[in-house]
C-alpha cells in the first residue's frame, strides 16, 4: 500500500489559520441566517422567539439593516440547542396523505426539498424524517469510471410525497427514504418520475443493473449485487456502504457459492425471496457466461489463505466503505479476504440530518475533516446548554465533544447525539479533523475474549446500578480465559475515559450471540421499518427496547452475568 500524501494534522492553529477558519465559518453562518430566517420553521417555532425579539429591539427585522456582526452575536446568544421535538411538527406536514404547496413551501429552507431522508431508527424506536434541499455530493472515493465497480447501491424509498398546488396539480414528487439512495439518484440522474424507465437500464457505472437497487430483502439484495459482480472478472473497486455489510456479502457468497456459479453458467437468476418483482428487468442483463463459471469453479470457495477476493477479481485495487466506529470490527476479516495489496478507503461521515465530514486521508479509516458547507459547533460532553458551545477555532485537541449543526437545509444548533474526539487541524486551511473511538474498549480485549465479528451495546439497569452490556458475534470459539474479559473491559474503559464512574457503573457484561445474528437483525429492521437494504446498519449503542429484546433472545452464552440475570460484582 502506497504511503499517504495527505499532510498529517497539526495540533495547534497558527493565528493566521485560526483567523481564516473563523472568517470562513462566520461567513457561512451569516449566509444561513439570511437564507433561512424567513422560513416557516424558523419564523413560527417558539424555540426561536428570543432571536426575533432581539432583532426587533434593533428597530428592524430586515437583514439589510442589521450588520453581519450583530446577526452573528444574536445567533450566538439567543439560538438554543434544538432537537427533533421542535422539528417534528413541521416535517410531519410533508408526510400527510394530501400535501399542499401552501402548507409546505419554504418550510425549512426556501422552496421545496429535493429529498426527505428517513433515519434507519437504529438508535431510537421511531424513524425520523429530515427535509434535504441540497443533496450532498458523493465522497471523492465513490465509484467512478476508472474500472468496473461492484457497488451495492439501493434506490428504495418508503413514500413518494406528491405536492399539489391550489388547482390540484402535482408540482413536485419528493422521495422519502434512505440517504444513500438520494446520493445515487443525484449522481446518476435517476429521477423517481422516470423509475419505470430507470428500472430497465444496465447501470454502466456498476456491475449491477439498476433494477437490483429496488430489491428490499436484505439477503437477496446483497446476493444479487454479488451475482452480477461475480459474473465479471474486471472488477477494480468494491463499494459497500457499511463494512459489516461487506462481511455479510462474503458469508452469503460462501453459503451460496454453488448456486451462484451454476446461475452464471446457465444465465438464469436463482429464485431468491424478494426478487420476483424485478426479475423481468434483470434477466436481459444476465446472459450465460460459461467461461467465467469455469474460472470460478477452479478458484473454489475461500480457504485459510488470504486474498480470496483478489483471486475472484484479479484487478481489484480498492474497497470503499465506512470502517470507523462500530464498523471497525469488520476490518480484520475484510483485510484477510482482500489480501495485503487492496487498499481500504473510508467514506465520509454522513447522517440523515446532515453531511458532517469527508474522509481527510481515505486510507486512514478513522480520520475525518468537518464539512465547510454548513456550520458545525461543539458541545462539551459534560455540558448541556448552548452557552457552553465551542466554535471550531477554539476546540481542544484530544477532547471529546458532541456535534451541534446549523445547516442550509434548515437545522439550527441541532444536537446529533454523535460524540467525536478532536485529532487536529488541516494544516492547509485549519479545518477540524475528528477521530471516533467508540469501539476502542471492546476491541482492546479481543486477545482475552475472541476476534470480534460485530457488536452493539446498551445500558443495562435491570440489576439496579447501570452497566454497559455488550452483545457480540465472534470468529471461532472463545479463548480459555474469556471469563476475565468483563473485568479487563472495565479497566480499559477506565483507561480510555477518566470520567468512567466505578461507583455508578458496574462491571460491563458480554453476551455472545448465535452466528449470523447481526445479518438477521438487519433484515428484521428493514422489514419492520419499511426501509431499504442500503440502510441496514447496527448502532454502537442500542436504545430501542424491542431491538434489544430481539437480540437478547439470540444469546448463547453470557460473561459477567450471574444465573439470575444480574451483574457479577468485582
Amino acid at each position: 500500500m502506497s504511503p499517504s500524501r495527505v499532510p498529517p494534522p497539526i495540533q495547534v492553529l497558527s493565528p493566521d489559520l485560526a483567523g481564516a477558519l473563523k472568517s470562513s465559518v462566520e461567513a457561512t453562518m451569516v449566509d444561513i441566517i439570511k437564507k433561512n430566517r424567513v422560513t416557516r420553521y424558523f419564523s413560527e417555532s417558539p424555540v426561536f422567539a428570543d432571536f426575533h425579539s432581539a432583532l426587533r429591539n434593533f428597530g428592524t427585522e430586515d437583514d439589510g439593516g442589521i450588520p453581519d456582526n450583530v446577526l452573528l452575536e444574536t445567533y450566538r446568544t439567543t439560538i438554543p440547542l434544538t432537537t427533533y421535538d421542535s422539528y417534528e411538527p413541521f416535517v410531519t406536514k410533508f408526510l400527510a396523505e394530501t400535501c399542499q404547496e401552501d402548507d409546505v413551501r419554504d418550510m425549512f429552507s426556501p422552496g421545496l426539498p429535493r429529498f426527505i431522508m428517513v433515519t434507519s431508527s437504529t438508535s431510537k424506536p421511531k424513524p425520523k424524517s429530515y427535509c434535504r434541499y441540497q443533496i450532498p455530493n458523493p465522497s471523492r472515493d465513490a465509484p467512478d469510471d476508472g474500472g468496473q465497480s461492484f457497488f451495492t447501491f439501493s434506490l428504495h424509498y418508503r413514500q413518494l410525497v406528491k405536492v399539489q398546488n391550489r388547482n390540484g396539480d402535482i408540482i413536485s414528487t419528493i422521495p422519502a427514504g434512505i440517504g444513500s439512495s438520494a446520493v445515487v439518484r443525484k449522481l446518476y440522474g435517476l429521477e423517481v418520475e422516470d423509475d419505470h424507465l430507470n428500472i430497465k437500464l444496465a447501470g454502466e457505472w456498476a456491475t449491477s443493473p439498476i433494477a437490483v437497487g429496488f430489491i428490499r430483502n436484505y439477503r437477496t439484495f446483497m446476493l444479487t449485487h454479488t451475482l452480477f459482480a461475480l459474473a465479471r472478472n474486471e472488477v477494480e473497486t468494491i463499494c459497500i456502504l457499511f463494512a459489516t455489510s461487506a462481511v455479510d456479502m462474503i458469508r452469503y457468497m460462501e453459503e451460496e457459492w454453488d448456486t451462484l456459479i451454476t446461475s452464471i453458467e446457465i444465465g438464469d437468476l436463482p429464485p431468491w425471496e424478494g426478487i420476483q418483482h424485478v426479475r423481468e428487468y434483470l434477466q436481459p442483463h444476465f446472459p450465460p457466461r460459461r467461461d467465467r463459471a469455469a474460472q470460478l469453479r477452479v478458484i473454489g470457495k475461500a480457504t485459510d489463505q488470504p486474498g480470496w477476493l483478489v483471486e475472484i477479481w484479479p484487478r481489484l485495487k480498492t474497497a470503499i466503505s465506512v470502517y470507523s466506529g462500530v464498523f471497525s470490527v469488520a476490518v480484520p476479516k475484510l483485510q484477510f479476504y482482500l489480501g495485503p495489496n487492496v487498499q481500504l478507503h473510508s467514506l465520509g461521515f454522513g447522517t440523515s440530518e446532515a453531511q458532517i465530514a469527508t474522509a481527510y486521508d481515505p486510507s486512514d479509516l478513522n480520520l475525518f475533516k468537518m464539512t465547510p458547507q454548513d456550520v458545525i459547533e461543539y458541545l462539551d460532553v459534560a455540558e448541556e446548554n448552548a452557552s457552553n458551545i465551542i466554535p471550531p477555532w477554539l476546540v481542544e485537541v484530544g477532547k471529546r465533544y458532541e456535534i451541534v449543526c446549523t445547516t442550509h437545509d434548515g437545522l439550527w444548533r441541532y444536537r446529533l447525539g454523535d460524540v467525536v474526539e478532536i485529532a487536529g487541524f488541516d494544516p492547509t486551511d485549519g479545518g477540524i479533523l475528528t477521530e471516533r473511538h467508540v469501539t476502542a474498549a471492546i476491541l482492546a480485549v479481543q486477545d482475552t475474549l475472541a476476534p470480534i465479528a460485530e457488536f452493539t451495546a446498551f445500558i443495562d439497569s435491570c440489576s439496579g446500578a447501570p452497566t454497559l452490556a455488550y452483545l457480540i458475534e465472534v470468529h471461532g470459539e472463545l479463548h480459555p480465559e474469556a471469563s476475565k474479559a468483563p473485568m479487563r473491559l472495565r479497566n480499559e474503559l477506565c483507561r480510555l475515559n477518566e470520567e468512567f464512574d466505578l461507583q455508578r457503573m458496574r462491571i460491563p457484561t458480554i453476551r455472545l450471540l448465535k452466528p449470523g445474528t447481526f445479518g438477521k437483525y438487519r433484515q428484521w429492521r428493514i422489514e419492520i421499518n419499511d426501509s431499504g437494504a442500503g440502510q441496514a446498519k447496527v448502532p454502537v449503542l442500542m436504545w430501542d427496547d424491542a431491538a434489544r429484546e430481539w437480540m437478547l433472545a439470540r444469546v448463547r452464552r453470557e460473561l459477567g452475568v450471574d444465573s439470575s440475570g444480574g451483574v457479577v460484582q468485582g
